[in-house]
């Protein structure tokens, strides 16, 4: 009998460490008809543009040079028209760039991975917030670095550390929004120590309680004069704002960084798709002006339907963000709750799922949290699964007060 091969023992040290995201693991139970679920941050589907990108198809495959050119390969820097539209894009937030400034990315997953394997190395520090987007865990396994608070770059000590994430506007997982003072101040610790600062802007297009504030690459062209002379990298990604299934996001950097980028490109898969991109410009010359209106007025009442039913649901001691936008609230609970432990519970009693909070820490993770989005649930669904989650932790939160007290 031929003996079975031990795997394991083969794969490099980045294949050692690589493992399964919970959250897409628990994106399965999506096909569960009666399950509610809080878990993936999704975009609700019933906001994607079909008609306009049957009608975006029809016209590339109606023509037969448009046709050859969009199933063709294509340059790695991305499809020009496209790259337009995020200049434009751009300079509405403030941001002077030209195409050379341009990098089109499958995802912005794809380009945080890349600026991970560009900029650092073995335990080089990284500093993110506590907690923090999962993915970019994820994507800097690789790199194998080191992490620290994001906070220590404000601090008064000097940090040694090649990179910094941030996502300023509506945080995933917090649903938080960093206030002008923090986007200034994180400016100033980022030059004070010399460190090139990532930021995600995966939600920016999702604020329901006003305008956002100006992005830290804005900010920081405005003090130092261009964006080549900038430490922001910007990541944007079309996902949220348009469709998620075609896989496009760009990255916005001084071009000596977009230059390497695109290098890595050409070694990785060559080009994002030219039918996706070629598609997407069209998408977005056809889009109306208030498609971002129109997403925040279905997604804001799911907003208030999870933040009203916490207030009447949640026991005493049960804290959460009130997010302005995107499509998280961040759940901490009373000392003694486990949130790994909380959810097999809640999948099994009441039928409802989320993502537990330690899987968003890079260290030292608080295990008493829990991550909910409203983004894909019905404002009736939303109530109805936040009351048997709040029926839960109050039944668990008594008996663990009957158990110290006994």
């Amino acid at each position: 009998m031929t003996a079975v091969i031990d795997w394991a023992d083969r794969f490099s040290p980045f294949g050692k460490r690589a493992k399964a995201s919970e959250i897409r693991e628990l994106l399965k139970l999506l096909d569960q008809p009666d399950i509610i679920s809080f878990a993936g941050g999704i975009p609700d589907p019933k906001l994607f543009p079909r008609e306009l990108m049957g009608d975006v198809h029809a016209e590339i495959f109606g023509d037969e040079a448009t046709s050859n050119m969009a199933l063709q390969y294509s340059v790695s820097e991305g499809y020009g028209p496209l790259r337009d539209h995020i200049v434009a894009e751009m300079k509405s937030l403030g941001v002077e760039c030209t195409k050379d400034n341009i990098v089109i990315t499958n995802g912005s997953q794809q380009g945080l991975d890349f600026l991970g394997r560009l900029f650092i190395g073995p335990d080089d520090k990284v500093l993110v917030a506590r907690p923090t987007y999962l993915g970019l865990l994820q994507a800097f396994t690789a790199s194998a670095p080191t992490y620290g608070d994001i906070a220590q770059l404000t601090g008064p000590t000097p940090v040694k550390a090649k990179l910094a994430y941030a996502m300023p506007d509506f945080q995933n997982p917090s649903g938080t929004t960093m206030t002008m003072a923090e986007r200034e101040a994180l400016l100033d610790g980022a030059r004070r120590n010399d460190v090139v600062l990532i930021e995600d802007t995966a939600y920016n297009k999702l604020s329901f309680d006003g305008p956002l504030l100006p992005c830290l690459m804005a900010l920081d062209i405005a003090r130092e004069g261009s964006i080549e002379n900038s430490r922001v990298v910007y990541c944007g990604t079309f996902s949220k704002s348009v469709v998620p299934g075609l896989r496009v996001g760009w990255i916005v950097a001084a071009s000596p960084i977009i230059q390497k980028l695109v290098l890595m490109k050409q070694a990785s898969d060559l080009h994002t798709s030219t039918l996706a991109q070629v598609a997407l410009a069209k998408l977005l010359d056809r889009l109306p002006a208030d498609h971002a209106d129109t997403l925040c007025a279905t997604y804001r009442p799911r907003r208030d339907a999870m933040v009203a039913a916490l207030d009447e649901f949640m026991p005493e001691g049960v804290t959460f963000t009130r997010p302005g936008g995107g499509m998280f609230i961040w759940v901490e609970l009373p000392e003694g709750f486990d949130g790994a432990a909380l959810l097999a519970r809640a999948i099994e009693e009441e039928r409802v799922a989320f993502v537990p909070g330690s899987a968003f820490y890079a260290t030292q993770a608080l295990k008493n949290t829990i991550r909910l989005s409203f983004s894909a649930t019905c404002p009736d669904k939303i109530r109805e699964g936040i009351r048997r989650l709040g029926a839960l932790i109050t039944r668990e939160h008594n008996s663990m007060t009957q158990a110290r007290s006994a």
